[in-house]
C-alpha cells in the first residue's frame, strides 16, 4: 500500500482542504503517514500571505525529496496558484495544482511519473463555482472546521489572497447542512464555519440574507451544541444581522472582528471599507446583544505611511475597544500587492517597537477579560491533554477562554461544567463540578 504525507502551512481554510484531500487519498487506499516519515507521495498545501510562507514551502519541498528521492511531490494552495512556474522549477516538484481542482489530486498523482512535471493551475479569476471538498471525519479533533465560502472581492492594499483565491464563491446550503449532520453523527459538538471572506457568503448566489439564513439552518441541526464563526468583516454586523444572530442559541459569543488599524488615514490607504467611528458603533452594537462577548482582532503595524501619531491613535483605539485578545503583525511588503510599491515604507526597528507595545497591551487586555469570569461556572468543551500543565486537560468555553482542569478519564470531546478558579497568562485553571 502506498504512503502519502501532508504538510500544511497557513490558515484554517488550508487545514480544512488538507483534511478533505487526506480523505480522498484514504479512499484510494493510500496510508497517511506524518510528514517527517518516508512516503511515496508528499502533498504540500502552501500559504502565500507573506514571503515567509513561500520560503517555508520551498524548504519543505526540498526536505521531502531528501526523505525519498523517488517520491512524487505535489504542491497545492496559494503559493502554487500565484507562482506556478516558480514552484514547478523547484527541484523535485512534480505537480502544481493551485487553489482549484484539488478534488482531482489523487488522479494527478497516480498519472504522474517520478521524472515528470505537471502544471494544472488555471486562471482562478475565471472560476465561478465553489469546489466541493467535503470532510467526513477529523481525526484527533473535537471541533470541526467547515468551509462554507471561497474567494475574496475586497482587494485590501496589502493582501495577495484575492489574487490567489479568486472571486467569491459560496457553497450551497444543502451541502453544508449535510456535512454538519455527518460531523455531528461522528461525535462533534462544535463546528467552526470558515472561509476566505465569510461575510461575503451568498452574495454570488444572489440570495437575500444568505449567511443568517444558513446560520438558522445550522442552528436547527439536532445534536450540535456550538456554532463558531471565523474572522468577520465589521460591515457585516448590521442591526438586523446581530439581532437575528442573537436569537440563535448555539452561536458562540466570540467574534474575530478584523480591524487592521485604528487610524482612519491608514485604513483608507489599506482600502479597508470602514472608519474607526463606524467600527466603534459596530462594537457597541455587538456588546448590546452580547455584553460579555470575546472580541478578538488583527492589527498591522508599520503599514506604509504610518506615522508615530497614526500608531498612537491606533494604540488608543485598540485600548478603548477593550478586545479580549489581539493578533499583531508587522507589515511585510507582498509582491503583487499595491502596498508593496508604496514609497513611504516604515523602518523595521519602528515596526518592532510598535509591535512590542501593542502585544503588551494585548496581554493586559486578555488578563482583564479573563479575570471577570473567575468564580463563574462555564461549560467547557475538552479537547486534549494540557500543553501547559502535566496531569491536566484543556478545552474552550463558548467565549473562547482556554481552560485547564485536572485530568479525568473520558474527558476528550465532552462538554462539562467547570468552576473557573485562577487566571494565568494564557489560560484559566478550573475544577470540574
Amino acid at each position: 500500500m502506498k504512503k502519502v504525507a501532508f504538510h500544511t502551512l497557513g490558515c484554517k481554510v488550508n487545514q480544512y482542504e488538507t483534511q478533505a484531500m487526506t480523505e480522498l487519498f484514504e479512499k484510494a487506499n493510500f496510508t497517511v503517514v506524518p510528514d517527517t516519515e518516508t512516503a511515496d507521495v508528499y502533498v504540500i498545501n502552501t500559504c502565500t500571505v507573506t514571503n515567509v510562507g513561500d520560503k517555508k514551502s520551498r524548504q519543505f519541498i526540498r526536505r521531502a525529496k531528501k526523505n525519498n528521492p523517488y517520491s512524487i511531490i505535489a504542491v497545492v494552495g496559494c503559493y502554487a496558484q500565484t507562482a506556478p512556474k516558480e514552484v514547478l522549477d523547484i527541484e523535485g516538484v512534480n505537480i502544481v495544482v493551485g487553489t482549484n481542482d484539488r478534488g482531482k489530486i489523487v488522479e494527478y498523482v497516480e498519472e504522474c511519473a517520478v521524472d515528470e512535471k505537471i502544471n494544472v493551475v488555471d486562471d482562478i479569476m475565471q472560476v465561478k463555482e465553489f469546489e466541493e471538498l467535503s470532510v467526513q471525519e477529523i481525526k484527533g479533533k473535537t471541533r470541526a472546521f467547515l468551509k462554507i465560502q471561497e474567494g475574496c472581492n475586497q482587494y485590501c492594499a496589502y493582501c495577495i489572497i484575492p489574487y490567489a483565491r479568486g472571486p467569491i464563491r459560496s457553497r450551497r446550503a444543502p451541502e453544508i447542512i449535510k456535512e454538519v449532520k455527518t460531523l455531528v453523527s461522528n461525535g462533534f459538538q462544535e463546528v467552526v464555519l470558515t472561509g476566505i471572506h465569510v461575510a461575503s457568503y451568498g452574495k454570488d448566489l444572489r440570495e437575500k440574507n444568505a449567511l443568517i439564513e444558513l446560520l438558522k439552518e445550522v442552528n436547527r441541526v439536532d445534536g450540535l451544541k456550538r456554532i463558531r464563526l471565523s474572522s468577520l468583516e465589521p460591515t457585516l454586523i448590521t442591526e438586523e444581522f446581530i439581532k437575528e444572530l442573537a436569537g440563535l442559541e448555539k452561536i458562540c459569543p466570540h467574534f474575530h472582528l478584523s480591524l487592521q488599524s485604528g487610524s482612519d488615514s491608514i485604513l483608507k490607504r489599506m482600502n479597508r471599507r470602514y472608519t474607526t467611528e463606524e467600527y466603534r458603533q459596530i462594537v457597541h452594537r455587538i456588546r448590546w446583544y452580547y455584553p460579555k462577548i470575546a472580541l478578538t482582532t488583527d492589527i498591522i503595524v508599520g503599514f506604509p505611511g504610518e506615522t508615530d501619531e497614526d500608531f498612537e491613535t491606533t494604540y488608543n483605539f485598540v485600548e478603548e475597544m477593550a478586545f479580549s485578545d489581539i493578533h499583531v503583525f508587522k507589515f511585510s511588503p507582498r509582491k503583487g500587492t499595491p502596498a508593496a510599491d508604496f514609497s513611504d515604507q516604515v523602518d523595521g526597528i519602528k515596526k518592532h517597537h510598535r509591535s512590542e507595545k501593542l502585544i503588551a497591551l494585548g496581554l493586559k487586555m486578555r488578563a482583564e477579560y479573563q479575570s471577570q469570569f473567575i468564580g463563574e461556572v462555564k461549560e467547557v468543551l475538552f479537547e486534549a491533554a494540557s500543553k501547559d500543565l502535566e496531569g491536566f486537560f484543556e478545552g474552550l468555553t463558548d467565549n473562547y477562554l482556554k481552560i485547564v482542569a485536572p485530568f479525568q478519564a473520558g474527558l476528550e470531546g465532552q462538554i462539562c461544567n467547570v468552576l473557573l478558579e485562577e487566571s494565568k497568562d494564557e489560560y484559566i485553571t478550573g475544577k470540574i463540578i
